[in-house]
């Protein structure tokens, strides 16, 4: 029965997560447990359960007497990395993903300058394989094996700086590069200037570096912001 309701609770969130995301639903648009059941045909256990993964998404609140209410996205918790999913999946995807580069402006070259001085040299040293793993499969045009590495890759960077509230971002910084990949903003076949800095990245970690470090990740990020203003003017 479990597996049941799971995969009924699943599927009220499909719905109604998205449209929430979206903004299809004003703040402090209310909803019943009832209204629920009616609507997606399910048990009241079953509704009780999305609302409360919505809830811990902060999308809704629900109280006894007001029931179950859109709250405003300022009140969100904009790092879930489902939340994140659902807003790329949504009309606005590229605000999104511009959004989340940005952040990762603020964070991953000083992530990089610390891996440069805190990662212990041998862990340092294989960030540089990946790198090369990048350049062999990204001129090949195998963009799955290359997301996989891509991801990777700035994980490790993430790890390498050894600061605990860098690290916690490391699925965010994921969603970014899989929403490009996924959404067909990624390029046939990488970019030959990214997979350049990538491997200046790696080698300037690896020797110890941390300016050139973040200057090189710094022009990863910026590259991605270049190159998602491009596809964002195409398409509008």
């Amino acid at each position: 029965m479990g597996t049941d309701n799971r995969t009924l609770h699943n599927r009220v969130l499909a719905v109604l997560g998205p449209a929430i995301a979206a903004d299809e639903y004003e703040p402090g648009h209310a909803f019943t447990l009832q209204g629920l059941e009616a609507d997606f045909g399910v048990s009241r256990t079953v509704a009780r359960e999305a609302v409360r993964v919505l809830e811990s998404m902060r999308l809704v609140v629900s109280r006894p007497r007001t029931g179950i209410r859109v709250l405003p996205r300022t009140d969100w918790s904009v790092f879930d990395p489902q939340l994140i999913r659902w807003r790329l999946a949504g009309p606005g995807r590229m605000d999104q993903l511009r959004s989340l580069n940005e952040l990762r402006a603020a964070v991953e070259p000083a992530a990089a300058a610390l891996a440069a001085v805190r990662g212990a040299p041998e862990e340092r040293a294989r960030l540089a394989a990946v790198a090369d793993r990048m350049s062999e499969t990204g001129g090949a045009g195998d963009l799955d094996a290359f997301l996989d590495l891509d991801i990777a890759f700035h994980r490790r960077v993430l790890e390498l700086s050894e600061n605990e509230m860098f690290v916690g971002l490391s699925q965010v910084v994921a969603e970014v590069l899989v929403g490009r990949t996924s959404y067909h903003l990624m390029p046939r076949r990488p970019r030959p200037e990214a997979l350049r800095l990538h491997t200046a990245v790696a080698r300037a970690i690896a020797d110890g570096l941390p300016d050139v470090a973040e200057a090189a990740m710094r022009s990863i990020v910026s590259e991605v912001a270049v190159a998602l203003d491009a596809d964002d003017g195409a398409h509008s």
